[in-house]
């Protein structure tokens, strides 16, 4: 079959889907290794630009943690981490804000505008969106989700705009904190009870055999998780990313996928095929 063959496949293939996401919202997280290298960048942000063409309400959650290393780095000031997760004291939590919030999250928009999708840069702050406490003491200011406020999220969506959201948080007494990407997405497309959530990662999803990428598990109902980790199938660090999942789907919404971000157009073979790419997760038994 020759490329043109392949591309009418995947159109005719892709139709149902597209019909099925019409008007609903789609959250995708995208950070960590997934978002190195510019090109695989751009290639991520023309796909979410087709999805929001073809009358999908996609909503961009995004981290950075390559780039708060580097930028903390050039500070001349070190980065620690608490079991996986980054030791943020308040300068920390500025710089934090001042590479999501300022620089990656505004090439994103920057990058959606190229390819002529409207999109409009926030943070966990505007709109008191993500109210947060400390998730433990021992981490500094890293954000445990108190209360997620959707109105500048939907004020976005109903102006045709794709809402770019840096997981950055606040509370009520002036403080900034660090929020873990996965941890914010589930939050934020639990309270829009999202059609679909996607976390866009580094592996290509959960493997019955952590050595072995074709031991993928492509189908998860969230009343097995128990017993995978119990198996030891779920360790490390996918267990604080399947917990996310969990909490999504408890939440109301009706799929969950972990994909591989570092494969080009992951998001649409994911979504719009009936193959998929990574590993789904569903509410039921």
């Amino acid at each position: 079959m020759d490329i043109k063959q392949q591309q009418a496949e995947f159109r005719l293939e892709a139709m149902p889907y597209i019909e099925k996401y019409q008007n609903k919202i789609l959250v995708i997280k995208y950070g960590g290794n997934a978002m190195l290298g510019e090109e695989m960048k751009l290639t991520v942000m023309r796909d979410l630009s087709i999805l929001r063409f073809v009358g999908i309400k996609v909503v961009l959650v995004h981290g950075g943690g390559p780039e708060i290393s580097q930028t903390l780095a050039r500070m001349g000031i070190p980065s620690r981490f608490v079991g996986g997760l980054r030791y943020t004291d308040a300068e920390t939590a500025e710089v934090v804000r001042m590479v999501l919030a300022g620089k990656v999250n505004k090439e994103l928009v920057h990058m959606l505008g190229m390819f002529g999708a409207k999109a409009a840069g926030l943070s966990g702050i505007d709109g008191n969106m993500l109210l947060c406490s400390k998730e433990r003491e021992e981490l500094g200011f890293v954000g445990k989700i108190e209360n997620v406020n959707t109105e500048l999220i939907l004020s976005c969506l109903d102006a045709g705009y794709m809402p770019v959201i840096s997981t950055v948080g606040y509370d009520n007494e002036g403080n900034i904190y660090n929020v873990n990407a996965d941890t914010a997405a589930s939050a934020i497309a639990g309270a829009l009870r999202a059609e679909s959530l996607i976390l866009m990662t580094d592996i290509k999803g959960l493997l019955r055999n952590k050595d072995d990428e074709d031991s993928l598990i492509r189908k998860v109902y969230v009343s097995d998780i128990p017993a995978l980790v119990k198996e030891g199938i779920i360790s490390g660090g996918m267990i604080p990313k399947v917990q996310c999942c969990k909490d999504a789907i408890r939440k109301g919404v009706g799929r969950v996928f972990i994909t591989d971000g570092r494969v080009k157009h992951s998001i649409l073979l994911e979504l719009l095929s009936d193959e998929g790419m990574g590993t789904m997760f569903v509410k039921g038994d």
